[in-house]
Protein backbone atom coordinates (compact mmCIF):
# COMPACT_ATOMS: atom_id res chain seq x y z
CA UNK A 1 0.00 0.00 0.00
CA UNK A 2 1.39 3.35 -1.02
CA UNK A 3 1.74 6.25 1.40
CA UNK A 4 -1.20 8.12 -0.13
CA UNK A 5 -3.49 5.08 0.06
CA UNK A 6 -2.43 4.47 3.64
CA UNK A 7 -3.10 8.10 4.56
CA UNK A 8 -6.58 8.13 2.98
CA UNK A 9 -7.46 4.74 4.42
CA UNK A 10 -6.29 5.68 7.94
CA UNK A 11 -8.18 8.98 7.89
CA UNK A 12 -11.36 7.27 6.73
CA UNK A 13 -11.18 4.34 9.19
CA UNK A 14 -10.51 6.57 12.21
CA UNK A 15 -13.50 8.77 11.36
CA UNK A 16 -15.58 5.70 10.56
CA UNK A 17 -15.13 4.05 13.96
CA UNK A 18 -15.68 7.32 15.83
CA UNK A 19 -18.95 7.99 13.99
CA UNK A 20 -20.02 4.35 14.30
CA UNK A 21 -19.61 4.33 18.07
CA UNK A 22 -21.52 7.60 18.48
CA UNK A 23 -24.40 6.51 16.25
CA UNK A 24 -24.54 3.06 17.82
CA UNK A 25 -24.79 4.65 21.25
CA UNK A 26 -27.63 6.91 20.07
CA UNK A 27 -29.62 4.10 18.45
CA UNK A 28 -29.13 1.74 21.41
CA UNK A 29 -30.43 4.46 23.73
CA UNK A 30 -33.42 4.79 21.44
CA UNK A 31 -33.97 1.02 21.73
CA UNK A 32 -33.85 1.25 25.51
CA UNK A 33 -36.37 4.09 25.41
CA UNK A 34 -38.72 2.06 23.22
CA UNK A 35 -38.58 -0.96 25.55
CA UNK A 36 -38.29 0.85 28.88
CA UNK A 37 -41.81 -0.20 29.87
CA UNK A 38 -40.78 -3.87 29.57
CA UNK A 39 -37.78 -3.41 31.88
CA UNK A 40 -39.04 -0.96 34.49
CA UNK A 41 -40.06 -2.30 37.88
CA UNK A 42 -38.93 -5.90 37.21
CA UNK A 43 -35.95 -5.82 39.62
CA UNK A 44 -33.58 -7.05 36.90
CA UNK A 45 -29.89 -7.45 37.60
CA UNK A 46 -27.19 -5.80 35.49
CA UNK A 47 -26.34 -9.04 33.69
CA UNK A 48 -29.88 -9.40 32.29
CA UNK A 49 -29.96 -5.74 31.23
CA UNK A 50 -26.55 -6.19 29.60
CA UNK A 51 -27.86 -9.21 27.67
CA UNK A 52 -30.85 -7.18 26.55
CA UNK A 53 -28.62 -4.40 25.21
CA UNK A 54 -26.26 -6.90 23.59
CA UNK A 55 -29.15 -8.46 21.66
CA UNK A 56 -30.43 -5.04 20.56
CA UNK A 57 -27.11 -3.90 19.07
CA UNK A 58 -27.05 -6.17 15.96
CA UNK A 59 -30.62 -5.21 15.08
CA UNK A 60 -29.69 -1.53 14.66
CA UNK A 61 -26.81 -2.30 12.27
CA UNK A 62 -29.05 -1.87 9.15
CA UNK A 63 -29.62 1.72 10.26
CA UNK A 64 -26.25 2.57 11.78
CA UNK A 65 -23.91 1.13 9.13
CA UNK A 66 -25.29 2.93 6.01
CA UNK A 67 -25.56 6.21 7.91
CA UNK A 68 -22.00 5.81 9.23
CA UNK A 69 -20.61 5.20 5.74
CA UNK A 70 -22.45 8.22 4.36
CA UNK A 71 -21.38 10.56 7.18
CA UNK A 72 -17.78 9.34 7.18
CA UNK A 73 -17.46 9.68 3.40
CA UNK A 74 -18.72 13.26 3.39
CA UNK A 75 -16.60 14.24 6.40
CA UNK A 76 -13.37 12.63 5.16
CA UNK A 77 -13.47 13.77 1.54
CA UNK A 78 -14.90 17.14 2.55
CA UNK A 79 -11.91 17.63 4.83
CA UNK A 80 -9.52 16.67 2.01
CA UNK A 81 -11.15 19.22 -0.30
CA UNK A 82 -11.30 21.92 2.37
CA UNK A 83 -7.57 21.61 3.11
CA UNK A 84 -6.70 21.60 -0.62
CA UNK A 85 -5.35 18.05 -0.38
CA UNK A 86 -7.47 17.04 -3.35
CA UNK A 87 -6.04 19.92 -5.32
CA UNK A 88 -2.54 18.61 -4.56
CA UNK A 89 -3.57 15.10 -5.61
CA UNK A 90 -5.07 16.29 -8.89
CA UNK A 91 -2.04 18.44 -9.66
CA UNK A 92 0.03 15.25 -9.31
CA UNK A 93 -2.24 13.44 -11.77
CA UNK A 94 -4.23 11.48 -9.15
CA UNK A 95 -7.93 11.38 -9.94
CA UNK A 96 -10.81 10.99 -7.51
CA UNK A 97 -11.29 7.33 -8.47
CA UNK A 98 -7.60 6.64 -7.82
CA UNK A 99 -7.83 8.31 -4.41
CA UNK A 100 -10.88 6.21 -3.57
CA UNK A 101 -9.30 2.89 -4.63
CA UNK A 102 -8.20 1.66 -1.18
CA UNK A 103 -11.54 2.68 0.31
CA UNK A 104 -13.47 0.87 -2.44
CA UNK A 105 -11.86 -2.40 -1.33
CA UNK A 106 -12.64 -1.59 2.29
CA UNK A 107 -16.28 -0.75 1.56
CA UNK A 108 -16.59 -3.92 -0.54
CA UNK A 109 -15.35 -5.97 2.42
CA UNK A 110 -17.68 -4.03 4.69
CA UNK A 111 -20.63 -4.83 2.39
CA UNK A 112 -19.84 -8.55 2.60
CA UNK A 113 -19.69 -8.30 6.40
CA UNK A 114 -22.99 -6.41 6.38
CA UNK A 115 -24.63 -9.24 4.43
CA UNK A 116 -23.20 -11.77 6.90
CA UNK A 117 -24.66 -9.73 9.76
CA UNK A 118 -28.05 -9.44 8.09
CA UNK A 119 -28.13 -13.13 7.18
CA UNK A 120 -26.76 -14.73 10.35
CA UNK A 121 -26.16 -12.42 13.29
CA UNK A 122 -29.35 -10.33 13.12
CA UNK A 123 -31.71 -13.38 12.98
CA UNK A 124 -29.82 -14.86 15.93
CA UNK A 125 -30.11 -11.59 17.87
CA UNK A 126 -33.81 -11.36 16.98
CA UNK A 127 -34.38 -14.89 18.28
CA UNK A 128 -32.52 -14.17 21.52
CA UNK A 129 -34.09 -10.76 22.14
CA UNK A 130 -37.68 -11.89 21.50
CA UNK A 131 -37.30 -14.85 23.86
CA UNK A 132 -35.67 -12.68 26.52
CA UNK A 133 -38.43 -10.06 26.20
CA UNK A 134 -41.12 -12.74 26.45
CA UNK A 135 -39.52 -14.15 29.59
CA UNK A 136 -39.05 -10.70 31.14
CA UNK A 137 -42.73 -9.95 30.52
CA UNK A 138 -43.63 -12.91 32.75
CA UNK A 139 -41.82 -11.34 35.68
CA UNK A 140 -44.07 -9.55 38.13
CA UNK A 141 -43.15 -6.04 39.25
CA UNK A 142 -41.04 -5.77 42.36
CA UNK A 143 -43.20 -6.59 45.39
CA UNK A 144 -44.62 -3.46 46.99
CA UNK A 145 -47.78 -2.63 48.91
CA UNK A 146 -49.33 0.61 47.72
CA UNK A 147 -51.68 2.45 50.05
CA UNK A 148 -55.32 2.60 49.03
CA UNK A 149 -55.09 -0.08 46.31
CA UNK A 150 -55.25 -3.85 46.12
CA UNK A 151 -51.82 -5.48 45.74
CA UNK A 152 -51.35 -9.02 44.46
CA UNK A 153 -48.79 -10.88 46.60
CA UNK A 154 -48.52 -14.63 46.40
CA UNK A 155 -51.95 -16.18 46.95
CA UNK A 156 -53.50 -13.11 48.63
CA UNK A 157 -54.78 -9.75 47.44
CA UNK A 158 -54.18 -7.11 50.10
CA UNK A 159 -55.27 -3.52 50.56
CA UNK A 160 -54.18 -1.19 53.39
CA UNK A 161 -55.23 2.34 54.24
CA UNK A 162 -51.95 3.48 55.75
CA UNK A 163 -48.38 2.22 56.28
CA UNK A 164 -45.95 3.31 58.98
CA UNK A 165 -42.68 2.29 60.60
CA UNK A 166 -39.06 2.46 59.47
CA UNK A 167 -39.63 -0.18 56.77
CA UNK A 168 -43.37 0.41 56.30
CA UNK A 169 -44.00 -2.82 58.19
CA UNK A 170 -46.98 -1.56 60.23
CA UNK A 171 -50.32 -1.55 58.42
CA UNK A 172 -53.69 -0.03 59.31
CA UNK A 173 -57.19 -1.07 58.13
CA UNK A 174 -56.19 -4.23 56.28
CA UNK A 175 -58.50 -6.01 53.82
CA UNK A 176 -57.38 -9.35 52.36
CA UNK A 177 -58.95 -11.52 49.67
CA UNK A 178 -57.50 -15.04 49.74
CA UNK A 179 -57.32 -16.93 46.45
CA UNK A 180 -58.71 -20.42 46.19
CA UNK A 181 -57.08 -22.75 43.69
CA UNK A 182 -60.26 -24.84 43.31
CA UNK A 183 -62.89 -22.07 43.07
CA UNK A 184 -63.02 -18.81 41.17
CA UNK A 185 -64.03 -15.71 43.03
CA UNK A 186 -63.36 -14.05 46.38
CA UNK A 187 -64.94 -16.45 48.86
CA UNK A 188 -62.58 -15.69 51.74
CA UNK A 189 -62.26 -12.14 53.08
CA UNK A 190 -60.22 -11.07 56.09
CA UNK A 191 -60.48 -7.64 57.69
CA UNK A 192 -58.26 -6.37 60.50
CA UNK A 193 -57.68 -3.04 62.21
CA UNK A 194 -53.92 -3.47 62.32
CA UNK A 195 -51.25 -5.61 60.69
CA UNK A 196 -47.52 -6.17 60.67
CA UNK A 197 -45.13 -7.61 58.07
CA UNK A 198 -42.37 -9.81 59.45
CA UNK A 199 -39.77 -11.80 57.48
CA UNK A 200 -36.04 -12.48 57.28
CA UNK A 201 -33.81 -11.77 54.29
CA UNK A 202 -32.92 -15.44 53.68
CA UNK A 203 -36.49 -16.71 54.03
CA UNK A 204 -38.88 -17.54 51.21
CA UNK A 205 -41.90 -16.81 53.41
CA UNK A 206 -43.48 -13.51 54.35
CA UNK A 207 -45.37 -13.48 57.66
CA UNK A 208 -48.38 -11.17 57.85
CA UNK A 209 -49.61 -10.79 61.44
CA UNK A 210 -53.12 -9.35 61.80
CA UNK A 211 -54.69 -7.91 64.95
CA UNK A 212 -58.36 -7.40 65.93
CA UNK A 213 -60.16 -8.59 62.87
CA UNK A 214 -62.82 -10.81 61.33
CA UNK A 215 -62.55 -13.87 59.12
CA UNK A 216 -65.32 -14.36 56.57
CA UNK A 217 -65.51 -17.54 54.46
CA UNK A 218 -68.33 -18.26 52.04
CA UNK A 219 -69.12 -21.98 51.82
CA UNK A 220 -69.81 -23.55 48.43
CA UNK A 221 -71.83 -26.78 49.00
CA UNK A 222 -72.35 -29.27 46.20
CA UNK A 223 -76.13 -29.21 46.56
CA UNK A 224 -77.64 -26.38 44.49
CA UNK A 225 -80.47 -25.76 46.95
CA UNK A 226 -78.03 -25.46 49.81
CA UNK A 227 -75.90 -23.10 47.73
CA UNK A 228 -78.88 -20.77 47.21
CA UNK A 229 -79.03 -20.27 50.96
CA UNK A 230 -75.50 -18.78 50.75
CA UNK A 231 -74.03 -20.34 53.88
CA UNK A 232 -70.88 -18.79 55.33
CA UNK A 233 -68.57 -18.94 58.33
CA UNK A 234 -67.60 -15.83 60.25
CA UNK A 235 -65.21 -15.63 63.17
CA UNK A 236 -63.40 -13.00 65.22
CA UNK A 237 -59.71 -13.11 66.12
CA UNK A 238 -57.32 -11.11 68.23
CA UNK A 239 -54.23 -12.32 66.38
CA UNK A 240 -54.05 -14.13 63.06
CA UNK A 241 -50.87 -15.00 61.10
CA UNK A 242 -50.71 -15.63 57.36
CA UNK A 243 -47.53 -17.11 55.86
CA UNK A 244 -47.14 -16.17 52.18
CA UNK A 245 -44.88 -18.39 50.08
CA UNK A 246 -42.66 -16.22 47.88
CA UNK A 247 -40.44 -19.00 46.50
CA UNK A 248 -42.32 -19.05 43.18
CA UNK A 249 -43.07 -15.35 43.08
CA UNK A 250 -40.70 -14.71 40.17
CA UNK A 251 -39.67 -18.23 39.28
CA UNK A 252 -39.10 -17.50 35.58
CA UNK A 253 -36.35 -19.04 33.47
CA UNK A 254 -34.91 -16.10 31.52
CA UNK A 255 -32.85 -18.52 29.42
CA UNK A 256 -35.89 -20.35 28.09
CA UNK A 257 -36.08 -20.22 24.29
CA UNK A 258 -39.30 -21.52 22.78
CA UNK A 259 -40.42 -18.65 20.52
CA UNK A 260 -39.14 -19.23 16.98
CA UNK A 261 -42.03 -18.28 14.71
CA UNK A 262 -40.93 -14.82 13.54
CA UNK A 263 -39.77 -14.38 9.93
CA UNK A 264 -37.07 -12.04 11.27
CA UNK A 265 -35.35 -15.03 12.88
CA UNK A 266 -34.63 -16.76 9.56
CA UNK A 267 -31.60 -16.58 7.29
CA UNK A 268 -31.82 -16.32 3.50
CA UNK A 269 -32.04 -20.07 2.88
CA UNK A 270 -34.73 -20.54 5.53
CA UNK A 271 -36.63 -17.55 4.16
CA UNK A 272 -36.70 -19.11 0.69
CA UNK A 273 -38.08 -22.36 2.11
CA UNK A 274 -40.65 -20.47 4.20
CA UNK A 275 -41.62 -18.35 1.19
CA UNK A 276 -42.23 -21.43 -0.98
CA UNK A 277 -44.26 -23.08 1.78
CA UNK A 278 -46.36 -20.00 2.47
CA UNK A 279 -47.02 -19.38 -1.22
CA UNK A 280 -48.05 -23.00 -1.83
CA UNK A 281 -50.38 -22.92 1.18
CA UNK A 282 -51.86 -19.58 0.06
CA UNK A 283 -52.56 -20.80 -3.48
CA UNK A 284 -53.98 -24.13 -2.31
CA UNK A 285 -56.32 -22.40 0.13
CA UNK A 286 -57.65 -20.16 -2.65
CA UNK A 287 -58.27 -23.20 -4.86
CA UNK A 288 -60.00 -25.11 -2.06
CA UNK A 289 -62.19 -22.16 -1.15
CA UNK A 290 -63.13 -21.57 -4.79
CA UNK A 291 -64.15 -25.23 -5.14
CA UNK A 292 -66.09 -25.12 -1.89
CA UNK A 293 -68.06 -22.02 -2.91
CA UNK A 294 -68.95 -23.52 -6.29
CA UNK A 295 -70.10 -26.76 -4.68
CA UNK A 296 -72.19 -24.94 -2.09
CA UNK A 297 -73.87 -22.76 -4.69
CA UNK A 298 -75.03 -25.76 -6.75
CA UNK A 299 -74.00 -24.18 -10.03
CA UNK A 300 -72.66 -27.45 -11.38
CA UNK A 301 -76.07 -29.10 -10.96
CA UNK A 302 -77.50 -27.09 -13.87
CA UNK A 303 -76.53 -26.93 -17.50
CA UNK A 304 -76.31 -23.79 -19.55
CA UNK A 305 -80.01 -24.18 -20.44
CA UNK A 306 -81.14 -24.72 -16.85
CA UNK A 307 -81.89 -28.50 -17.10
CA UNK A 308 -84.73 -29.47 -14.72
CA UNK A 309 -85.86 -32.78 -13.35
CA UNK A 310 -89.44 -32.92 -12.05
CA UNK A 311 -90.99 -35.90 -10.29
CA UNK A 312 -94.70 -36.74 -10.52
CA UNK A 313 -96.74 -39.45 -8.81
CA UNK A 314 -99.70 -41.34 -10.30
CA UNK A 315 -101.99 -44.16 -9.20
CA UNK A 316 -102.42 -47.24 -11.48
CA UNK A 317 -103.99 -50.70 -11.27
CA UNK A 318 -101.87 -53.78 -11.75
CA UNK A 319 -102.92 -57.02 -13.48
CA UNK A 320 -104.62 -58.29 -10.29
CA UNK A 321 -106.75 -55.15 -9.99
CA UNK A 322 -104.81 -53.68 -7.05
CA UNK A 323 -103.99 -49.99 -6.96
CA UNK A 324 -100.28 -49.12 -6.89
CA UNK A 325 -98.43 -45.79 -6.91
CA UNK A 326 -96.00 -45.03 -9.71
CA UNK A 327 -93.40 -42.27 -9.67
CA UNK A 328 -92.33 -40.69 -12.95
CA UNK A 329 -89.28 -38.45 -13.34
CA UNK A 330 -89.38 -36.06 -16.27
CA UNK A 331 -86.24 -34.35 -17.56
CA UNK A 332 -86.56 -31.36 -19.86
CA UNK A 333 -84.74 -28.17 -20.79
CA UNK A 334 -85.91 -24.59 -20.25
CA UNK A 335 -84.70 -21.42 -21.87
CA UNK A 336 -84.93 -18.80 -19.08
CA UNK A 337 -85.41 -18.22 -15.36
CA UNK A 338 -89.04 -17.22 -16.01
CA UNK A 339 -89.70 -20.69 -17.43
CA UNK A 340 -87.97 -22.20 -14.41
CA UNK A 341 -90.24 -20.28 -12.01
CA UNK A 342 -93.31 -21.18 -14.09
CA UNK A 343 -92.65 -24.90 -13.54
CA UNK A 344 -93.36 -24.45 -9.79
CA UNK A 345 -96.32 -23.12 -7.90
CA UNK A 346 -95.99 -19.79 -5.99
CA UNK A 347 -95.33 -21.49 -2.63
CA UNK A 348 -92.51 -23.60 -4.04
CA UNK A 349 -91.09 -20.59 -5.86
CA UNK A 350 -91.02 -18.55 -2.64
CA UNK A 351 -89.28 -21.38 -0.79
CA UNK A 352 -86.71 -21.68 -3.56
CA UNK A 353 -86.03 -17.93 -3.48
CA UNK A 354 -85.66 -17.93 0.33
CA UNK A 355 -83.20 -20.80 0.14
CA UNK A 356 -81.28 -19.02 -2.63
CA UNK A 357 -81.10 -15.77 -0.64
CA UNK A 358 -79.92 -17.62 2.45
CA UNK A 359 -77.29 -19.47 0.44
CA UNK A 360 -76.09 -16.23 -1.16
CA UNK A 361 -75.83 -14.48 2.20
CA UNK A 362 -73.95 -17.41 3.68
CA UNK A 363 -71.58 -17.48 0.71
CA UNK A 364 -71.04 -13.72 0.96
CA UNK A 365 -70.24 -13.99 4.68
CA UNK A 366 -67.81 -16.84 3.98
CA UNK A 367 -66.15 -14.83 1.23
CA UNK A 368 -65.66 -11.80 3.52
CA UNK A 369 -64.18 -13.95 6.28
CA UNK A 370 -61.88 -15.79 3.89
CA UNK A 371 -60.85 -12.49 2.31
CA UNK A 372 -59.49 -11.29 5.65
CA UNK A 373 -57.70 -14.59 6.22
CA UNK A 374 -56.12 -14.50 2.75
CA UNK A 375 -55.14 -10.85 3.26
CA UNK A 376 -53.26 -11.74 6.45
CA UNK A 377 -51.54 -14.64 4.72
CA UNK A 378 -50.62 -12.40 1.80
CA UNK A 379 -49.17 -9.82 4.19
CA UNK A 380 -47.08 -12.51 5.86
CA UNK A 381 -45.78 -13.68 2.47
CA UNK A 382 -44.90 -10.09 1.51
CA UNK A 383 -43.09 -9.50 4.81
CA UNK A 384 -41.11 -12.70 4.35
CA UNK A 385 -40.08 -11.72 0.82
CA UNK A 386 -39.16 -8.20 1.96
CA UNK A 387 -37.00 -9.67 4.70
CA UNK A 388 -35.22 -11.85 2.14
CA UNK A 389 -34.44 -9.02 -0.29
CA UNK A 390 -33.48 -6.56 2.46
CA UNK A 391 -30.46 -8.71 3.41
CA UNK A 392 -28.98 -8.21 -0.05
CA UNK A 393 -30.15 -4.60 -0.32
CA UNK A 394 -28.24 -3.70 2.86
CA UNK A 395 -24.92 -4.85 1.38
CA UNK A 396 -25.50 -3.00 -1.90
CA UNK A 397 -26.71 0.17 -0.17
CA UNK A 398 -23.45 0.43 1.80
CA UNK A 399 -21.54 0.45 -1.48
CA UNK A 400 -23.89 2.93 -3.17
CA UNK A 401 -23.96 5.37 -0.25
CA UNK A 402 -20.17 5.49 -0.25
CA UNK A 403 -20.25 6.71 -3.86
CA UNK A 404 -22.84 9.28 -2.81
CA UNK A 405 -20.92 10.58 0.20
CA UNK A 406 -17.35 10.66 -1.12
CA UNK A 407 -18.03 12.78 -4.25
CA UNK A 408 -20.45 14.96 -2.33
CA UNK A 409 -17.79 15.70 0.27
CA UNK A 410 -15.36 16.63 -2.49
CA UNK A 411 -17.96 18.95 -4.03
CA UNK A 412 -19.10 20.81 -0.89
CA UNK A 413 -15.47 21.11 0.33
CA UNK A 414 -16.36 21.18 3.98
CA UNK A 415 -15.21 18.80 6.73
CA UNK A 416 -16.05 18.41 10.39
CA UNK A 417 -19.41 17.78 12.02
CA UNK A 418 -21.30 20.83 10.77
CA UNK A 419 -22.53 20.98 7.20
CA UNK A 420 -21.45 17.39 6.32
CA UNK A 421 -23.52 15.98 9.14
CA UNK A 422 -26.57 18.00 8.11
CA UNK A 423 -26.27 16.94 4.46
CA UNK A 424 -25.68 13.30 5.42
CA UNK A 425 -28.69 13.19 7.73
CA UNK A 426 -30.95 14.76 5.09
CA UNK A 427 -29.81 12.25 2.47
CA UNK A 428 -30.14 9.31 4.85
CA UNK A 429 -33.59 10.38 6.03
CA UNK A 430 -34.68 10.55 2.39
CA UNK A 431 -33.19 7.11 1.77
CA UNK A 432 -34.71 5.66 4.94
CA UNK A 433 -38.21 7.15 4.57
CA UNK A 434 -38.45 5.99 0.96
CA UNK A 435 -37.67 2.50 2.21
CA UNK A 436 -40.26 2.69 4.99
CA UNK A 437 -43.05 3.95 2.72
CA UNK A 438 -42.22 1.37 0.08
CA UNK A 439 -42.16 -1.43 2.66
CA UNK A 440 -45.53 -0.43 4.10
CA UNK A 441 -47.00 -0.32 0.61
CA UNK A 442 -45.56 -3.74 -0.23
CA UNK A 443 -46.98 -5.31 2.92
CA UNK A 444 -50.45 -4.28 1.77
CA UNK A 445 -49.78 -5.58 -1.73
CA UNK A 446 -49.70 -2.14 -3.39
CA UNK A 447 -46.25 -2.70 -4.91
CA UNK A 448 -43.92 -5.64 -5.34
CA UNK A 449 -41.87 -6.69 -2.27
CA UNK A 450 -38.77 -6.84 -4.49
CA UNK A 451 -39.28 -3.23 -5.58
CA UNK A 452 -39.99 -2.11 -2.02
CA UNK A 453 -36.71 -3.60 -0.75
CA UNK A 454 -34.59 -2.09 -3.52
CA UNK A 455 -36.42 1.17 -4.28
CA UNK A 456 -34.33 3.45 -2.05
CA UNK A 457 -31.12 1.85 -3.37
CA UNK A 458 -32.28 2.21 -6.98
CA UNK A 459 -32.98 5.91 -6.36
CA UNK A 460 -29.57 6.51 -4.79
CA UNK A 461 -27.70 4.73 -7.58
CA UNK A 462 -28.23 7.43 -10.29
CA UNK A 463 -27.38 10.08 -7.69
CA UNK A 464 -24.08 8.33 -6.91
CA UNK A 465 -23.18 8.16 -10.62
CA UNK A 466 -24.09 11.81 -11.12
CA UNK A 467 -22.11 13.03 -8.11
CA UNK A 468 -19.08 10.92 -9.03
CA UNK A 469 -19.09 12.39 -12.52
CA UNK A 470 -19.44 15.98 -11.25
CA UNK A 471 -16.67 15.55 -8.68
CA UNK A 472 -14.33 13.87 -11.20
CA UNK A 473 -14.74 16.71 -13.71
CA UNK A 474 -14.33 19.43 -11.03
CA UNK A 475 -17.87 20.69 -11.41
CA UNK A 476 -20.28 21.82 -8.75
CA UNK A 477 -23.34 20.02 -7.58
CA UNK A 478 -25.54 21.85 -10.10
CA UNK A 479 -24.47 23.67 -13.26
CA UNK A 480 -26.12 27.02 -12.62
CA UNK A 481 -24.93 28.45 -15.95
CA UNK A 482 -27.12 25.98 -17.81
CA UNK A 483 -30.12 27.60 -16.10
CA UNK A 484 -29.06 31.25 -15.78
CA UNK A 485 -27.61 31.86 -19.27
CA UNK A 486 -30.76 30.87 -21.24
CA UNK A 487 -32.81 33.13 -18.99
CA UNK A 488 -30.44 36.04 -19.62
CA UNK A 489 -30.55 35.47 -23.40
CA UNK A 490 -34.35 35.34 -23.33
CA UNK A 491 -34.50 38.54 -21.29
CA UNK A 492 -32.19 40.29 -23.74
CA UNK A 493 -34.33 39.28 -26.70
CA UNK A 494 -37.48 40.52 -25.01
CA UNK A 495 -35.80 43.80 -24.10
CA UNK A 496 -36.19 43.21 -20.39
CA UNK A 497 -32.50 43.70 -19.69
CA UNK A 498 -31.36 47.27 -19.23
CA UNK A 499 -28.39 48.33 -21.28
CA UNK A 500 -25.64 50.06 -19.32
CA UNK A 501 -25.46 53.84 -19.74
CA UNK A 502 -22.48 55.30 -21.53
Amino acid sequence: MKILDRYIFTSFVQTFFAVFVVLMFIFVLQGIWLHISELAGKDLDYFVIGRFLFYIMPKVIPLVLPLTILVTSIMTFGSFAENYEFAAMKSSGISLQRAMRSLIYFIGLLSIIAFFFANNVIPWAEFKSINLRKNISKLKPAMAIVEGAFNDIGDVNIKVTEKSGDNDQYLRDVIIHKKNQNNRGNFTVIKAKRGELASSEDSDFLSLILFEGNYYDEIQPNDFKERQRKPFVKSYFDTYTINIDLSNFNDVDLNEEKYNYSYKMLDSQELRVALDSLSADYNQEKINFNTNIINRSGVQAYSDNFGVRKTTASTLKNTKGLEVKQTDTLSYQIDSLEDLYASYNPTETQQILNIAIGTARGSLSSIKGKKNILRRKSTRINKTEIQLHSKFALAVSCFILFFVGAPLGAIIRKGGLGLPMVVAILLFLTYHFIGIFATNSAENGAISPFLASWLSTFIMMPLSIYLTYRATTDQGFINTDAIVLPIKRLSAKLGLTRKPKK
